[in-house]
């Protein structure tokens, strides 16, 4: 890493900024006399670091896209930090964080701790008993006393407060070295939002243990039915047989999980949770100084402890290659792994080159020499860098007949290309100026903003030392590369074949008995009133309007622009929209997936990838039932060469037979590996079987001889024609819509009458008339099911109502579903329902309710399911903080940017002429609980269901299956039509 900065004290408010962050010391100022902060001169983020006397770290960045701030709560802890006898502690501190406080989450403290002492003791009991019986018995006293504990108990407080502030993706995760907090919130909940942060993670609570305890199992068994999850935590094992990146996972292991210390986890948060060892990252919206005061005001008020020390293991080198095999139910794939240096290394900043070398979707070595001449199925790389040690992985999946030894060699071969420095001088600067455009994209998100500073903070670097890194990874020269790669890649890898076959070492996590405990959804803390009742500055919300924030213009061949101006960068997006898809000629999709591999009279293919990467653009096609996008990205200032690179491809595409023969039998190997994939299977295959029946939209392909007879000249024409139907263009950029419209008329070509568009092959919705069960085996520990029943068609009356009912039953984390179903009874870790509203005005709208959980558990996950769809549990304080949350949520909403242009797309296919959020917004205050529940009574109640089932059919329960239907198997060959 660079040299340290000095950092010089001065009295300004607003730092002189003159040089780069390389050369120039970072600056430190006083905001009003009150919070020293520090600011690094050329930050492109212009951020604020500040430090409180009690050693928390605030980053602070200004970005007033919306009226809205991202919020991170980073703890420099993980599962690194777990005990080597109590592993998955970090992740289980991470959810019980969550349940509240002494103040939070609880209607009679002083009660509650007697009660939950009294379970703490119990578990570190039980952890030391070996007998079935005695163990059985304990936890027997466990459930019990979890019953008188959680009458005490308010569940989801902390949920529902954030849902009624209009908070949204309110979460957390564990990593190996970080637990992070996070939420996107409105800028006028800071003061709450502060006050409620502050109190739930200044203490930790054992608040309904073994309920969460219950989805942890849950979420671990999810992991067990995981191929790609497995062969990683192999991979990190062979790399890592000493460190805890390896030695240890973060969800634990089975029989940690069985055998959790309360004690434990209260040590690892006494440890960790400080505030030397926290930081607070933020971007959006915010008044710097007023932030700064508020955080100071509630967080302050932590105690600084001794900073957690951490002495990181050292591995031996690795002398020869670590093979692992790895079966399960999933396409084979070869995962490779090289260890490397940790974060504060120049050698792990050069990784990070050299995966780009090899990866960088466009130009890389793996993307032309492997994916561009379809040498494997799919190849990949990608660099995971740590703060101890870094890995590269390298992974790839073979095509028909080939083995994963030949993947592999593929593999080490592009490797081999970086270490002699065997590709092209203009490649690295070109990464670097890819590397310049993403930075500018993503820094147009509060969430990658503040993300940046997270890192920062995990890898213990200060702000400067971070854009000092970006800077230095500029500068990386081919030497560079080849002297790492060099040094790095021998036969010192770890390699795992992941085949295709039972698992003969499967486990899963055994269901205990749990008795369910009250959801008390009508409770409230003292606390919660405290928040609830803080007064905040009320928002306007601001809505689109298609007459004034979209321009329209017209092409020749009267091809309609609509048009919104980037005032931000100087980048670019070009959409070419035509309203025909697979629906309306099945070898249209073929075509658009057949033109990256084509070139032209003047460039190969692998040639246009190169120069569309030197300029910093990019383009893509793509084909849905209904639907070609045709997409051109980039910098505008290249626009020009990058339109006429393009055009030139759908004017002139060279027709090229061995690549169409490639790509079909890459289509059926596919396909193979499509049946043994369970979301296909499940969320996509079964789905549409259920909407339509066996012709479907996902059924309606070519058929494999149909493939093959399929000529290069037949897509070329079709490639060709793109342009000649009618379309539409949508720009969003820098530039006037004048001199927009004079590029594409110089540049697009099109005929001066357009073609109109042909009908489609129109799937018609099955009407469910009566109740059935549709189930495919799968070998896998976990059962998944999908309530399925159809409604009316899309009624824009209606949206305002349905959001809501939404909200109220499935908004998060405090809303039914989330409460009964796993809070409350834990029965599933992931469940949900929604009325999910069609995306085609004349598509009907769709319940769709999931429940994924253990195969033993299924009869109790059915009837809680059903019981929350038949009965609406009703709770005014629950009706009282959704109606808030949609509120808040659509007043501090911006659609804006190429968003506008999105979301006017979207309403064209609904038929709809405005913003609908305005609907929803201006019919809130009338809507009523009676009304969510007539509403539920009408549409919902009693309708009838498919219920679709993915399972191991050794594991489910048919009898139980039966109660709610007529119960088929539906082979894959039903599926999937071949």
């Amino acid at each position: 890493m660079m040299g340290a900065l000095l950092f010089t004290q001065c009295k300004t408010s607003t730092p002189t900024q003159t040089s780069s962050a390389s050369t120039a010391p970072a600056t430190t100022a006083e905001a009003k006399e009150e919070f020293t902060y520090t600011t690094v001169p050329n930050d492109p983020l212009k951020a604020r670091i500040y430090k409180l006397d009690n050693g928390l770290t605030v980053y602070l960045t200004k970005y007033e896209n919306a009226p809205r701030i991202q919020t991170y709560i980073a703890v420099r802890a993980g599962s690194k930090n777990d005990p080597a006898d109590a592993t998955g502690l970090a992740h289980y501190l991470e959810h019980m964080a969550f349940k509240g406080s002494t103040r939070l989450g609880t209607i009679d403290w002083e009660k509650e701790k007697e009660e939950l002492a009294k379970i703490e003791a119990l578990y570190e009991l039980y952890r030391t008993q070996k007998d079935p019986a005695l163990r059985k018995k304990t936890y027997h006293q466990i459930d019990s006393i979890s019953g008188v504990a959680a009458k005490y108990a308010v569940p989801n407080e902390y949920d529902k407060l954030v849902a009624a502030m209009g908070m949204k993706n309110s979460n957390a995760s564990t990593w190996v070295e970080q637990t992070i907090y996070y939420g996107d919130i409105p800028s006028n909940q800071l003061d709450k939002w502060t006050m409620l942060e502050a109190e739930r993670l200044g203490v930790m609570i054992p608040r309904l243990f073994h309920t969460e305890l219950e989805a942890v199992y849950e979420e671990k068994n999810r992991s067990l039915d995981s191929d790609n999850n497995k062969a990683f935590e192999a991979a990190f094992a062979a790399l890592f047989p000493t460190h805890q990146y390896g030695a240890q996972t973060t969800i634990g292991t089975v029989e940690h999980l069985k055998n959790p210390s309360i004690t434990e986890i209260k040590k690892y948060f006494d440890t960790y949770y400080v505030p030397n060892n926290m930081a607070i990252a933020m971007s959006g919206d915010l008044d710097f100084d007023q932030t700064i005061k508020t955080i100071n005001e509630h967080f302050g008020r932590w105690q600084k402890k001794a900073e957690p020390q951490y002495q990181a293991p050292q591995e031996k080198p690795i002398t020869a290659p670590i093979v692992k095999e790895i079966l399960g139910p999933e396409a084979e794939m070869v995962l490779m792994a090289y260890r490397f240096p940790g974060i504060k290394s120049k050698d792990a900043l050069v990784l990070r080159m050299i995966n780009q070398i090899l990866t960088n979707g466009q130009a890389g070595l793996i993307d032309l020499n492997i994916n561009q001449k379809q040498a494997a199925l799919g190849a990949a790389s990608f660099a995971e860098i740590y703060n101890d040690y870094s890995a590269h992985f390298l992974t790839g999946n073979p095509r028909q007949g080939q083995t994963l030894d030949q993947v592999k060699n593929l593999l080490l071969q592009q490797i081999e290309l970086v270490k002699k420095g065997q590709f092209e001088d203009w490649l690295i600067p070109a990464i670097v100026n890819k590397n310049k455009i993403s930075k500018m994209q993503a820094y147009e998100s509060n969430a990658a903003r503040a993300t940046a500073f997270v890192d920062a903070f995990i890898a213990r670097q200060d702000w400067a030392e971070h854009l000092q890194q970006e800077e230095a990874f500029d500068k990386i020269t081919k030497q560079d590369v080849m002297d790492v790669a060099n040094r790095y890649y021998g036969n010192n890898y770890a390699i795992i074949y992941k085949r295709t076959g039972q698992d003969p070492t499967a486990q899963k996590v055994e269901k205990p008995t749990i008795t369910p405990v009250p959801a008390n959804r009508e409770a409230q803390s003292e606390f919660y009133k405290q928040v609830a009742s803080r007064t905040v500055t009320d928002l306007q919300p601001q809505f689109v309007d298609y007459q004034k924030d979209i321009q329209q213009g017209a092409l020749k061949g009267n091809v309609p622009v609509y048009y919104t101006k980037n005032q931000e960068n100087g980048l670019f997006n070009l959409f070419y929209i035509l309203d025909m898809g697979t629906n309306t000629d099945l070898k249209l999709g073929l075509a658009v997936d057949y033109l990256q591999y084509l070139g032209t009279d003047k460039y190969t293919a692998e040639e246009l990838q190169k120069e569309f990467f030197k300029i910093g653009c990019s383009f893509g096609v793509s084909s849905g039932q209904d639907q070609v996008y045709v997409s051109l990205t980039g910098l505008d200032e290249n626009l020009e060469q990058g339109l006429q690179l393009f055009e030139s491809l759908l004017k002139n595409p060279k027709a090229d037979p061995k690549a169409l023969q490639d790509m079909v039998a890459g289509i059926l190997k596919d396909r193979k590996d499509a049946k043994l994939n369970k979301n296909i299977i499940h969320s996509v295959a079964m789905v549409n079987y259920a909407k339509y029946g066996p012709k479907n939209p996902f059924t309606h392909i070519l058929s494999e001889q149909e493939l093959k007879k399929v000529k290069p000249e037949e897509l070329v024409s079709r490639i060709k024609s793109i342009p000649t139907y009618q379309h539409r263009v949508l720009y969003y950029g820098p530039r006037e819509l004048q001199a927009i419209t004079a590029t594409l008329n110089t540049g697009h070509n099109v005929p001066a009458t357009l073609k109109p568009v042909p009908a489609e092959n129109d799937f018609k919705e099955l009407d469910i008339k009566d109740r059935k069960v549709f189930w495919t085996n799968y070998d896998m520990v976990q059962a998944e099911l999908l309530f399925l029943t159809k409604s009316l068609n899309y009624d824009p009356k209606l949206v305002p109502t349905i959001r809501l009912y939404n909200e109220y039953f499935d908004g998060g984390m405090g809303a039914i579903v989330f409460q009964e179903l796993r809070e409350s009874r834990a029965l599933a870790y992931s469940a949900s329902s929604r009325f999910a509203n069609a995306s085609r005005k004349d598509r009907a709208n769709y319940i769709m309710s999931y429940i994924g959980t253990q195969s033993d558990k299924l009869p109790e996950a059915m009837a809680g399911m059903q019981e929350l769809l038949n009965e609406l549990p009703v709770a005014e304080t629950n009706f009282n903080n959704a109606k808030a949350s949609v509120r808040n949520s659509i007043a501090t909403e911006r659609i804006n940017k190429v968003g506008i242009l999105m979301n006017y797309e979207q309403a064209r296919k609904l038929g709809i002429d405005h913003d609908i959020r305005r609907d929803i917004y201006e019919s809130l205050d009338a809507l009523t609980l009676d009304q969510i529940k007539a509403f539920q009574q009408q549409f919902v109640k009693g309708q009838n269901q498919t219920i679709l089932v993915i399972g191991s059919k050794n594991r489910l329960n048919f009898k139980e299956l039966a109660k709610y239907g007529t119960v088929k198997q539906l082979t894959l060959k039903e599926l999937f039509g071949y």
